[in-house]
């Protein structure tokens, strides 16, 4: 749960009520009770944060904006992330101080 807070720059304590609101969204648990997320649960948990925190829907907004658009979502988020990774890469090449032997 730590991990998946961090990575998502959210508290514990919203991605529980996440859990609770969004039907979709259940980790396993051990026996403990201890939540065991999967990719999978990560890109759902990243498409909500982007429904929600990103684009201001509401609850219920994004609950129907899931049900109706589960997979163009998805895509679009898919695309945000390497989009971003991408731009990471590249300010790290512009920032490396590496020039070109002539």
């Amino acid at each position: 749960m730590g991990e998946v807070s961090e990575i998502l720059g959210v508290s514990k304590s919203l991605i529980r009520f996440w859990e609770s609101e969004f039907d979709h969204l259940k980790p396993h648990k051990n026996s403990k009770g201890d939540r065991r997320f999967t990719a999978e649960n990560l890109q759902q948990l990243r498409l909500i944060y982007h429904l929600v925190k990103e684009r201001g829907f509401t609850l219920a907004g994004a609950k129907h904006e899931i049900k109706e658009q589960r997979d163009r979502l998805r895509q679009k988020i898919q695309v945000l992330d390497k989009l971003k990774e991408i731009r990471g890469f590249l300010k790290g090449l512009s920032g490396s101080g590496n020039e070109e032997e002539e």
